[in-house]
């Protein structure tokens, strides 16, 4: 039988979403309370979710008891382990019905054992609000036809085909947006490029930013003109540098870092959580050019992904230098902990603290003039808290005593003379010699046609060691002077034992 309610679930979510503007939707959090909204989100998932029904019997706590923000704060948190593994599928859907969601995608997590995290169409509709800043924000693709290019893997993963509905729904709210689906077939994606790029304004790639550079690079190689293309990019997966996006936007053409390019902090477990802005990305430039600014700011050596998020559609909080959120989806979190190390900024104590660094980024896009709208601000200046992001802990390696993150190699591989030689790949790990005294290694992998040789090897090593001096305080006060440079062994591309074609490349070894 047909089920009406679903129908009106669908119609009711998709009236919404395509009558209300952007800048509508994006200022909703100076209205309506945000701790408010999640204090009714967890009533609705305590009267509605079996599972956390069961969740809350364990741990003696009444729904009812929880009338406070305050309240709310000393709920314990849900993770995969203590909650999604130990229930049935359907009681962590709403009422226990698996059916209500259409979708299903799939997460392998550092176990590799497969995690199920069902959504429905209105679940997609309210992560598409993601996509619609970018692509109006960032991209001024209501203006432009505009070619979506899906380079991120197709299948249960939750990339692909989910960053594909949300750029059909893009298209049906009247912006002139085509899709196509190539995935991660790199033969597919330059044909599709070639054979398609000339008949759009511009066109925009998404993908992870190790598979993108290998694309445009391999483009490169057989005489493609990415320029011709007015390419753009939307990523997500890895931490990246704006030495990075300064690199593959000069290989793509782009002349504006701040806009053509943006990344989404997104996560199997619930969409898409927040996005890089023109806002954020011109704060991150000018932190990647201060150093003691970002040390201040963020309190590591090392620059975290920044991006802007809804509190009305996540809302996160901070316990210990970790991140937890909460936020309605087909299986409903609340107080859900992901183990990323980060932090949280709001748009007020940002922009203060920037002003104590004698900068101000909303007069730094005024000057860039790019997408200037109507209005008095740039385009794509929202009043959205920050949130920051590290990544898991456990990618670092330790030496001497100093935390050394992937991130302050990957920027000495990005500098002018080394970055022609090589991928970006590489393999960070502590060694000892014969006489069991440690010292730093750095596999490189070798970009294709490229030979190592020992000036190489000199010189990358040279350029890591001067970028770890510069952004690491850690490695330049704990190490000693004699111990400081990296050995660096060269590699060729695909390396077996390194850089195995076909998985997902790990930056460290413990």
């Amino acid at each position: 039988m047909i089920r009406k309610e679903q129908i009106q679930r669908v119609s009711a979510a998709l009236q919404e979403f395509l009558s209300t503007p952007l800048e509508t939707r994006l200022q909703r959090h100076r209205q309506v309370s945000a701790e408010v909204a999640t204090l009714d989100l967890f009533h609705s998932v305590a009267n509605t979710v079996p599972a956390y029904q069961a969740f809350l019997r364990e741990h003696s706590i009444e729904p009812v008891s929880i009338q406070t923000f305050e309240d709310f704060q000393k709920l314990p948190l849900i993770t995969k382990q203590n909650y999604h593994s130990r229930h049935p599928l359907a009681d962590l859907c709403r009422n226990g019905q698996l059916e209500d969601c259409d979708m299903i995608a799939v997460s392998s997590g550092s176990t590799g054992s497969p995690t199920f995290w069902p959504r429905f169409l209105s679940d997609e509709l309210q992560i598409t609000t993601r996509f619609e800043q970018i692509f109006h924000d960032s991209f001024a693709a209501e203006g432009q036809s505009t070619l979506a290019v899906i380079c991120f893997s197709l299948g249960t993963w939750v990339g692909g085909i989910y960053s594909a509905n949300c750029c059909r729904y893009l298209a049906s709210k009247g912006y002139p947006i085509t899709v196509i689906t190539p995935g991660s077939n790199k033969e597919e994606i330059l044909r599709v490029v070639q054979g398609l790029g000339d008949a759009f304004e511009q066109v925009v790639l998404l993908g992870y930013p190790p598979f993108l550079k290998d694309v445009i690079d391999t483009g490169i190689t057989r005489g493609l003109e990415w320029q011709r293309y007015r390419i753009k990019l939307v990523m997500a997966g890895e931490v990246f540098s704006e030495e990075w996006r300064s690199l593959v936007g000069e290989r793509v053409g782009s002349n504006h870092p701040c806009h053509d390019s943006a990344a989404l902090y997104g996560t199997a477990d619930a969409g898409v959580l927040g996005n890089e802005t023109p806002l954020s990305i011109c704060i991150r430039r000018f932190l990647a050019e201060h150093p003691e600014a970002a040390r201040t700011l963020f309190g590591e050596s090392r620059l975290p992904t920044l991006v802007q998020y809804d509190p009305l559609s996540r809302f996160f909080e901070v316990e210990d230098g970790t991140l937890l959120f909460s936020g309605d989806n087909g299986i409903p979190l609340v107080r859900y902990h992901i183990s990323d190390n980060g932090g949280l900024i709001s748009y007020e104590q940002m922009l203060q603290f920037l002003a104590e660094w004698n900068f101000e980024p909303v007069t730094e896009l005024q000057r860039l003039g790019v997408n200037l709208s109507d209005a008095s601000l740039p385009r794509g200046i929202h009043p959205l808290p920050f949130v920051y992001v590290f990544g898991r802990s456990h990618f670092t390696v330790s030496y001497f005593g100093a935390n050394i993150y992937p991130e302050n190699v990957t920027i000495g591989l990005e500098q002018p003379g080394i970055r022609e030689w090589v991928t970006g790949k590489f393999v960070l790990q502590v060694k000892e010699d014969a006489d069991q005294n440690r010292f730093l290694s750095v596999v490189v992998e070798l970009a294709p046609t490229v030979a190592g040789d020992q000036p190489k090897r000199e010189a990358i090593a040279s350029s890591i060691l001067s970028q770890l001096l510069r952004l690491n305080s850690e490695f330049a006060n704990y190490v000693p002077a004699e111990y400081q440079l990296p050995q660096v062994e060269l590699a060729p591309t695909g390396d077996p034992e390194y850089f195995p074609l076909g998985v997902k490349h790990r930056y460290t070894r413990n």
